[in-house]
């Protein structure tokens, strides 16, 4: 077995399928480390809190490279775009930027230590920090600054948490469409 070569996505197989007896050749090829935090992160994503789906899920298929979290789709860009751009994208694949709507969902992010654009932006007709369908933000659900700067979009990160940026800024993204 130690001689056996392990080609670049087979990795990802071995993570999935949990195959414990090359699990740790993965680790130890340089090519292959990339495919397994791939894999690793992608199987920690689907198999988060509630994964079990029965036949009467009010869960759909996903397009491809959506990922499927409790009866909804996310798409996590690798490309930056300023806020509306990134929106535009959303919309185009009939979703919109992500809006954080409880703590499982939050649950969800903690795969990333990268920040994203997320559906909330200033609205100085309001003068309030509000989601893209209008509604207001739960501070307790997710905790601002106090600075606020009414051109300015926020970024989210797990880790780190939200931050204030410019919308003109580019960062990667994450679409959500919603079946329910």
């Amino acid at each position: 077995m130690g001689s056996q070569r392990i080609r670049q996505g087979q990795c990802a197989d071995l993570v999935l399928n949990k195959n414990i007896l090359l699990f740790h050749k993965c680790l130890s090829d340089k090519v292959n480390f990339l495919s397994f935090l791939t894999a690793l992160t992608i199987q920690s994503v689907q198999l988060g809190p509630s994964t079990d789906l029965s036949e009467e899920s009010c869960c759909y298929s996903c397009q491809e490279k959506w990922i499927g979290y409790q009866c909804n789709c996310y798409f996590i860009s690798n490309e930056v775009k300023a806020w509306e751009d990134s929106r535009d994208f959303c919309v185009s694949h009939n979703s919109s930027l992500l809006q954080i709507q409880n703590r499982n969902e939050l649950d969800f992010m903690k795969f990333s230590s990268s920040f994203y654009w997320i559906g909330l932006s200033y609205s100085e007709e309001h003068h309030a920090w509000l989601w893209e369908d209008n509604s207001t933000l739960s501070q307790d659900l997710l905790p601002l600054f106090h600075t606020v700067n009414p051109k300015n979009c926020i970024i989210y990160n797990p880790s780190r948490g939200a931050l204030n940026e410019d919308c003109e800024r580019t960062n990667t993204y994450i679409c959500k469409q919603q079946f329910i």
